[in-house]
């Protein structure tokens, strides 16, 4: 590789870089920076306050911990639900079983603010408006298909022998699933995570109307900080914090994730 060819590369991507984290350091600088005054503190200067508010407003502190509630919650019943449907999709045979599964995706393809108003009366009637169980119930309809559809490729990119064999050196089913059918389709089940865990921390419409006084995750607290007059370093400080989350989340899975788009591409 030429000098020429090499400096052009580093160019690029030097760029891309900075075209994509600009608006990022830009937030974590704002974070650290007061927006309002405050007694005995000008405008402008760098400080923690931001960070100590969040951590010392109940609403901000519970905006929190219901969007973690309900993100946990959303991708361990995807994953609980889409594994068996995935290894039926996979192992076994019925009159339209390939109808079903297109009828899922097609499902998905739903915008989710068209299905708002019946979620809403069906989840009043039984009283889950209000609580990150409801918000966790009705995204895990939205991405329980792409779950078992990705999990359905996995599966069956997996020998049929393999099962055999696990059940023949004396595996219960229960047995097979967690100690050999899990461990073979690991990348599969770091980019289901990863997939669930996007679409249910960043959604904004049914977590909207299905939070009317409570239960409100982090997207909702970020948007009612905004007002006549916003503290945008309280915003951009709620905002890192909405971040961290998912950065660990992909920290922890990134093998997996890096894998399994390995595998399918």
């Amino acid at each position: 590789m030429s000098i020429g060819s090499l400096s052009l590369r580093v160019l690029v991507f030097g760029a891309l870089a900075l075209f994509v984290l600009l608006p990022f350091v830009q937030t974590v600088l704002l974070s650290f920076t007061l927006t309002l005054p405050r007694e005995g503190h000008v405008t402008g200067e760098a400080t923690l306050l931001n960070y100590a508010e969040v951590f010392a407003r109940p609403d901000l502190r519970t905006s929190i911990l219901n969007s973690l509630t309900y993100v946990t919650l959303n991708i361990g019943l995807c994953l609980a639900a889409g594994l068996p449907a995935a290894y039926a999709f996979a192992r076994y045979r019925f009159t339209g079983d390939r109808h079903v599964l297109f009828a899922l995706l097609a499902f998905r393809l739903t915008p989710p603010v068209v299905l708002s108003l019946p979620v809403f009366f069906l989840f009043a009637n039984v009283g889950l408006v209000n609580t990150p169980v409801g918000i966790a119930l009705v995204h895990c309809a939205f991405n329980l298909p792409i779950a078992i559809w990705i999990l359905e490729s996995f599966i069956a990119a997996v020998p049929r022998e393999y099962d055999e064999t696990c059940f023949i050196d004396g595996h219960s089913l229960p047995s097979f699933f967690l100690n050999r059918l899990i461990p073979v389709i690991a990348p599969g089940i770091g980019v289901t995570v990863f997939f669930c865990f996007v679409f249910s921390w960043v959604e904004v419409v049914l977590a909207r109307i299905l939070t009317v006084t409570a239960g409100k995750p982090i997207t909702m607290a970020i948007n009612a900080l905004y007002g006549f007059q916003t503290d945008m370093g309280l915003v951009m400080a709620m905002t890192v914090m909405s971040l961290i989350p998912g950065m660990a989340m992909i920290w922890f899975v990134r093998n997996h994730i890096a894998r399994g788009f390995v595998i399918r591409t």
